[in-house]
């Protein structure tokens, strides 16, 4: 059958590789070993095994989630460019963003696994099989909507190199309507993750209808921040060719996503500090301190700076395509987003407590080493991935070669 024989010949060609390859490949099965062992631990132990506590019951497994859940949408900035406007140097390289966007939604799935108390009821959020408790529950339609998109990415993706390895087009008839479901559905994951958040009135620092548009926008700074060095990467050790023109887009798309997302900011802080209501407190225990108690300071303004800063490089097309310029600014944007919604989104909701107490909340060893598998196990899919859709792209990997080897 032609899909098992495209499937045998994806998983030889996994098994393939040169000193480098399996060197990187080791070294993220030992970060899964290493997040195995400390999932092991919390698993015997119990979430007291992290840091979190009844004041804080969202921690940086929660941050991490949220924050690839935007990883996740941003695939929708090359997916627009390269099928709706057939823009070419994009169109070239779509898939590598769609399987940045699969990889992407199995770590979301992973960090909500090892946030749970009780993984063994995570049958529950199927639907007509647990107890689903749709569609009043927000978390039930974030885990419909996740599947969906995990899904349709996934599909038309493995469509894709699957008509490339048999030396054909993709089917515009399947694949087109699925592409087009594919952007309000990407836009939808962080929608519907933010309203989890700004639906919980009794949380006012994420009480807000702006929350969403930001998550948004900054998704559409950190994915293609990650995209633009990944790209880079895969470029310069697989034989393959990324136009400078479509990584300079890429580029200019972040920094309208990063005006968004910073003027966003600004208005919630004006909100906030003008009308100076009991509810400034958590601003202040995030960006200034609150009786003493500053762990989150030097965090939440790092990301602020990180953010301000790549904004004004990638603003500039000169820096925007120096390469210096480009690969700072990803880092910074990467940064800045990555502390924002791993650390100084959740902390600061929780803090004070519904009863005025300050828990000062830092994640632990296990947390560390939990998250640290979890990204392995992504960046292992991801690598496995892109190496066989760079084999059917450059030709190495086809039914022709198949049949002319005689496999």
């Amino acid at each position: 059958m032609p899909f098992v024989e495209f499937t045998v010949n994806s998983v030889r060609t996994v098994l393939r590789g040169n000193r480098a390859y399996w060197l990187w490949i080791v070294f993220l099965l030992a970060l899964v070993g290493i997040g195995g062992f400390g999932y092991a631990h919390q698993v015997r132990s119990g979430l007291i095994a992290t840091h979190m506590r009844d004041p804080v019951s969202w921690g940086f497994y929660i941050g991490n989630f949220t924050f690839l859940v935007g990883v996740a949408a941003a695939a929708v900035v090359l997916v627009i460019p390269a099928y709706v406007y057939h823009w070419k140097p994009i169109k070239e390289i779509v898939v590598f963003g769609e399987l940045l966007a699969v990889a992407a939604i199995v770590m979301c799935g992973l960090f909500v696994l090892v946030d749970m108390g009780r993984p063994d009821r995570l049958w529950h959020l199927i639907p007509w099989i647990g107890h689903w408790n749709g569609p009043g529950s927000i978390l039930a339609w974030d885990a419909l909507v996740l599947n969906l998109y995990f899904l349709l990415n996934f599909v038309i993706v493995t469509h894709i190199l699957f008509r490339g390895f048999n030396g054909r087009e993709y089917s515009k008839r399947f694949a087109t309507p699925l592409i087009l479901l594919s952007i309000p559905a990407a836009v939808s994951i962080h929608t519907v993750t933010a309203f989890l958040y700004n639906g919980m009135a009794a949380r006012p620092y994420w009480n807000s209808a702006i929350l969403a548009p930001r998550f948004l926008a900054s998704a559409f700074c950190s994915g293609p921040a990650i995209m633009l060095i990944l790209l880079q990467v895969v470029r310069k050790i697989m034989p393959i060719e990324i136009k400078d023109e479509a990584l300079w887009k890429i580029a200019e798309l972040m920094a309208y996503a990063m005006f968004v997302n910073l003027f966003l900011f600004g208005a919630e802080i004006f909100r906030e500090y003008y009308s100076r209501t009991e509810h400034l407190l958590f601003f202040r225990y995030a960006y200034s301190g609150l009786n003493g108690h500053r762990t989150l300071v030097p965090f939440t303004w790092l990301a602020l700076f990180c953010s301000v800063t790549a904004f004004l490089l990638f603003l500039i097309p000169r820096t925007r395509k120096n390469w210096v310029a480009l690969n700072v600014g990803a880092v910074l944007i990467f940064a800045g987003v990555y502390i924002e919604k791993g650390v100084a989104l959740v902390i600061p909701g929780y803090t004070p407590s519904v009863l005025g107490e300050i828990f000062e909340y830092f994640p632990s060893r296990t947390e560390a080493m939990v998250s640290a598998g979890v990204f392995g196990v992504g960046f292992l899919l991801y690598t496995l991935m892109v190496k066989v859709a760079v084999a059917i792209m450059t030709g190495r990997l086809s039914s022709r070669r198949s049949e002319a080897a005689g496999v």
